[in-house]
């Protein structure tokens, strides 16, 4: 006991980070096999049945959610108090990502802390490994660092999935409005729309519309909960045009060819602008590129040059 409490701390911490992951991998081996033979079937002595109903499908699709939910709602109800001005705009990026719906912000939030507080003892082991004790510092360092990257590839996801939506929307909108000129209904038509783009996050979209409005929601309250989902000022104009056109009593056929075509513009205006910014940003290169060619030419020279006039 005397010999261990003179040990220095670098000597000690490789055993007791050591001990610590063999205590997790037994903790993450007897839950896994607790919930797998577990019944699916919760409680619902303080839950409402809709959120029991969410819970056992987020356990269904999640094996994270169905290993760390214990653990998971913990972070989650110290995220609903900690990060309260944050969770309206992760849940949008949630649903503007694709997500299942069956995740909450915060539980989601809680998920980015354990993905980084997974990763904490092996930075913690490199660290003190490369650099000492000190090395602890840095590995906390970089575990709030693989949370904020999580956290920013979150919202990087949700602005790819705008822009994809975005660029097939005018394709759908025109196969919508020749179906609705053919004799086809809203409904048949956009119907028809979704399952031609059913492997595309545009005809998931207004797959959702379509559900929304077959459980009662309005045609014109499904379109601006898409709006409010994806966020996006495109996306938006569009859908508000819709919407002023179905109030003013304007046929929606020729407002979603209108739409398509107004789309369509902004793309090649955007695709004109990037390529008249290119030339800009392409200067500063080209001047490097230059002068490190010019570099090469006359360096020889200069050295020779710079030889001669010291060997004079």
């Amino acid at each position: 006991m005397f010999l261990f409490a003179q040990a220095p701390l670098g000597n000690l911490l490789v055993p007791l980070l050591g001990s610590g992951l063999v205590g997790v991998a037994i903790f993450v081996f007897v839950r896994s096999v607790a919930n797998t033979l577990a019944d699916d079937d919760l409680e619902q002595d303080g839950e409402w049945r809709y959120d029991v109903n969410r819970i056992q499908e987020l356990r269904r699709l999640s094996p994270v959610y169905r290993l760390c939910q214990p653990l998971l709602q913990a972070l989650a109800r110290f995220n609903r108090n900690a990060f309260r001005e944050h969770l309206p705009e992760i849940g949008r990026e949630l649903q503007a990502a694709g997500y299942p719906r069956f995740w909450t912000p915060e539980e989601f939030l809680g998920l980015v802390e354990l993905w980084a507080l997974l990763a904490m003892p092996l930075y913690v082991y490199l660290c003190v490994l490369m650099i000492g004790p000190a090395g602890i510092v840095l590995a906390l360092l970089l575990t709030l660092l693989t949370g904020w990257l999580l956290r920013r590839r979150l919202r990087a996801q949700a602005l790819r999935r705008v822009v994809l939506i975005k660029r097939r929307l005018p394709f759908l909108l025109d196969l919508v409005t020749l179906l609705m000129e053919a004799g086809s209904t809203f409904y048949q038509a956009l119907e028809r729309g979704v399952e031609e783009f059913r492997a595309h996050p545009v005809g998931a979209e207004f797959g959702r519309v379509l559900s929304e409005m077959n459980m009662g929601k309005g045609r014109i309250g499904a379109l601006e909960a898409m709006r409010d989902r994806l966020d996006d000022d495109d996306v938006t104009g569009i859908i508000g045009s819709i919407i002023q056109g179905e109030q003013l009593g304007t046929p929606i056929a020729k407002i979603f060819r209108t739409q398509a075509d107004v789309l369509r513009l902004k793309r090649s205006q955007r695709a004109e602008m990037i390529a008249g910014e290119a030339a800009v940003k392409m200067l500063l290169p080209g001047i490097l590129v230059m002068a490190s060619t010019v570099l090469i030419i006359l360096g020889p020279f200069l050295i020779n040059f710079i030889y001669l006039d010291l060997g004079q």
